[in-house]
């Protein structure tokens, strides 16, 4: 796994998104720049699909969603749905599950004003559907809480 450098993050908000709400349907889009490493993570009440190369699809992107008073942070990452063959889309898959943890760093750390206000949703789950037409790799995970993202990205930082 890569390891989350904050100097290399860009966040912005869509209008009428703030640092500090809406959190119901808050939406986040991440993309990178292979060549620069740099990571850029779009905070609004809709998807930045100007962000978003529908030729290659490696964006990763994050909703928070409430169900019964409880919050859950549900993404999703595109595998495959039928563009690639099921060769490539284990290549997709298998990278999408390594670079994960350093995309839900980045999205956590760069929203991180929204947790002074809420910080109930620092032990939130968080969920990605990995989305696939091969079963074997259309699956939804659990990777933790946004408390774990912040928590080692002071440690990485530290070091």
């Amino acid at each position: 796994m890569s390891i989350f450098d904050p100097a290399k993050l860009t966040t912005k908000y869509l209008a009428p998104a703030t640092s500090f709400r809406p959190i119901d349907g808050r939406k986040y889009t991440l993309t990178h720049s292979d060549s620069t490493g740099q990571l850029f993570l779009t905070i609004g009440c809709e998807y930045d699909l100007t962000l978003v190369n529908p030729q290659i699809r490696d964006e990763v992107k994050a909703e928070w969603i409430s169900r019964m008073g409880e919050f859950t942070l549900f993404g999703c990452v595109h595998v495959s749905e039928g563009e690639f063959d099921k060769k490539l889309a284990n290549v997709r898959y298998l990278i999408f599950k390594k670079e994960l943890p350093l995309a839900l760093q980045a999205i956590v750390y760069g929203d991180q004003n929204i947790y002074i206000n809420f910080p109930w949703l620092l032990d939130a789950p968080i969920y990605i559907q990995f989305q696939s037409d091969f079963p074997q790799y259309n699956q939804i995970l659990y990777h933790g809480t946004p408390r774990q993202y912040l928590l080692s990205t002071k440690r990485e930082t530290k070091s």
